[in-house]
């Protein structure tokens, strides 16, 4: 059984959305023990995992997939 979900121009945008928003907080001086920062991270890192493993849950629970196969 397959579990990838995430299709491959998805999975691209996931991973410069992610890693953008891994980035952004530092070169704007933010701190992680902000808000706003912490958010951004934790997001980005999820973009970015969800985006490696080809797998992504919400999907799962909604029903989408953009992976073709």
């Amino acid at each position: 059984m397959e579990l990838a979900n995430v299709g491959s121009a998805d999975r691209l945008i996931r991973l410069i959305a992610g890693i953008a928003l891994i980035v952004i907080p530092f070169l704007m001086g933010m701190s992680l023990s902000s808000m706003p920062g912490l958010a951004m991270v934790i997001i980005g890192a999820i973009l970015v995992v969800t985006a490696v493993i080809k797998f992504c849950p919400l999907y799962k629970i909604i029903g989408a997939r953009t992976n073709k196969s």
